[in-house]
């Protein structure tokens, strides 16, 4: 039997282009920790005739975990995933997005003081206004990205991701924070080692910015 990885991350992923995903899982594969796995959890996606998402899993089943299912959203995938993890850590990263070659090992270092953390990122932007997204609770209002807790910054001990289950909608990141800091440790830092692509036309985020701001 293998011995569990000490982390697990777990992508979520719907129609991203295959060269978003190969960058996102590739990151992980890069880093300077490299005892965990990846548990990628296709949504029920349709834009890949050519099999190469299937291909590419093949050649680093040693390390990846590749699960369809039905198209729910990215809180039930990420709750699914955490399912199928075995890991002491849970990680998670948007397949559009990637780490830095640091990022894994930056999170563990700061379990010492907490149970979960969210933290700042490197923002890659087109404009100045991309570090600004809609605010959960007035979305006619926007907020920087730095004051957000974003949903694939997030990293904890596995019993965090056990206790609580991420919810459908909007604002999913933040309430499961909210939750979580009324019983454990949890805390948000300074680590810029989340590369966040901000400048995509795409993102449900800027497709709900883009909505309020000609409403």
């Amino acid at each position: 039997m293998c011995p569990k990885p000490q982390v697990s991350v777990l992508i979520s992923s719907y129609n991203t282009p295959f060269y978003k995903l190969e960058r996102a899982i590739n990151s992980v594969l890069n880093q300077s920790f490299q005892d965990f796995d990846i548990v990628l959890v296709d949504d029920g996606s349709h834009n890949d005739p050519e099999n190469k998402l299937i291909d590419f899993c093949r050649l680093h089943e040693t390390k990846l975990t590749y699960i369809r299912k039905i198209n729910e959203g990215q809180s039930q995938a990420i709750n699914k995933a955490v399912l199928w993890s075995e890991g002491k850590y849970i990680a998670i990263l948007d397949a559009d997005d990637e780490y830095l070659p640091n990022h894994i090992e930056s999170c563990i270092d700061q379990m010492k003081s907490y149970d979960l953390i969210a933290s700042k990122t490197f923002t890659v932007t087109n404009k100045p206004e991309d570090f600004f997204v809609r605010d959960r609770y007035d979305w006619k209002k926007t907020i920087h990205v730095d004051d957000c807790i974003l949903f694939a910054t997030l990293f904890g001990k596995r019993k965090v991701f056990k206790k609580i289950k991420f919810k459908d909608g909007y604002g999913a990141d933040a309430a499961f924070y909210e939750q979580a800091k009324e019983l454990y440790t949890v805390g948000k830092v300074d680590l810029r080692t989340y590369v966040y692509y901000r400048n995509n036309p795409e993102s449900t985020c800027e497709k709900i910015k883009s909505k309020y701001a000609t409403d």
